[in-house]
């Protein structure tokens, strides 16, 4: 234990690493820390170190790197008992007199723009470049702002309250910076990851079912893929919906996709409009438009004609009882 700290103390920043460096990463320790959140969270602390040089802000650094522990469990494990460490808002010292009289025990718990780990005013870093916007989940694209910003149902800035447990306990009046607030969300995947896989445990089975809980497995007629649409073109995934949709009910639309044979994936997309084709196809329903509208002519053509065919009998008799009827009279 003493040896990883030491390892992690002596690791470069996140935000000075290369890109090779983030690649390596991602392929040891903790499987759900992807390449995409190590690059957010390379990124988060560059943009925040650059904004504290050019607007003479206080940040300080989050020195947060990943567990490079051969078994991905425990590296999972080691980077939430991390992440708990450096999420916990600061305290004040226990022979403080403010903490006891009016300060409170936690050093940065008065204003909701206030971090409450390194006291960095949010509101200005909102002002010159909101971070928060800038960096998004790597699987829904979504920014912070979007997620912990918002209000859900609305829509309107909600200030994000942090927790003195960092996930449980009463909320505080503080915040967390951009920086911490990535860890904060990569924190909650990786306990839901964990959640999941307890879940799955047959021991917790076994406990759930002496507790009156039972699991009932349910078929599934269609297996879902994985989706692995870079976050930028998921934004343009109501418009391939549109095209799945149209491709279907007319042929002047191809929606190609070329598989790599050795991955399987779909490297290349193409999307054919075919001019031709549409003019075509409305030539085509315009040609049955009129053939329908000729068709429901003659139809009333017909009726017409049997009525007048029923009608003209029917006078003619009537014509010639009147004639009858006017003989007789004369007689």
């Amino acid at each position: 234990m003493r040896q990883n700290l030491l390892t992690q103390q002596q690791a470069p920043n996140l935000g000075d690493a290369n890109m090779a460096h983030l690649m390596s990463l991602s392929q040891q320790g903790n499987p759900t820390l992807t390449h995409g959140a190590l690059i957010e969270q390379a990124t988060s602390q560059a943009a925040m170190q650059e904004m504290a040089q050019k607007e003479n802000i206080e940040v300080p650094k989050v020195n947060f790197y990943p567990s490079r522990h051969p078994d991905p469990r425990k590296a999972r494990k080691q980077d939430i008992k991390q992440a708990y460490r450096l999420l916990k808002p600061v305290k004040r010292p226990i022979l403080s007199p403010r903490r006891w009289l009016f300060g409170g025990k936690h050093k940065h718990n008065k204003q909701t723009h206030i971090c409450v780990i390194d006291g960095c005013d949010v509101r200005t870093l909102i002002q010159h470049d909101n971070l928060y916007m800038r960096i998004t989940d790597e699987e829904s694209g979504r920014s912070l702002w979007e997620m912990y910003w918002q209000n859900p149902v609305t829509g309107e800035p909600n200030a994000f309250n942090a927790r003195e447990g960092v996930t449980s306990g009463r909320k505080m009046t503080g915040t967390y910076c951009p920086e911490h607030l990535h860890l904060y969300h990569l924190l909650c995947k990786w306990e839901t990851e964990e959640e999941k896989e307890k879940l799955n445990n047959p021991k917790t089975i076994r406990e759930r079912i002496k507790k009156g809980v039972s699991t009932v497995a349910v078929p599934v007629a269609v297996v879902k893929k994985k989706d692995n649409t870079p976050p930028m073109l998921q934004k343009y995934e109501g418009f391939f919906t549109e095209l799945n949709k149209d491709s279907k009910k007319t042929a002047g639309i191809d929606v190609l996709h070329y598989q790599n044979p050795v991955t399987g994936l779909n490297d290349v997309t193409m999307i054919i409009f075919d001019l031709r084709i549409f003019q075509h196809e409305l030539e085509q329903m315009e040609q049955q438009a009129q053939e329908a509208f000729q068709n429901v002519l003659l139809q009333q053509q017909q009726v017409q004609a049997q009525q007048t065919s029923v009608v003209a009998p029917q006078a003619e008799l009537n014509q010639q009882q009147t004639n009858e009827a006017g003989i007789a009279a004369g007689v």
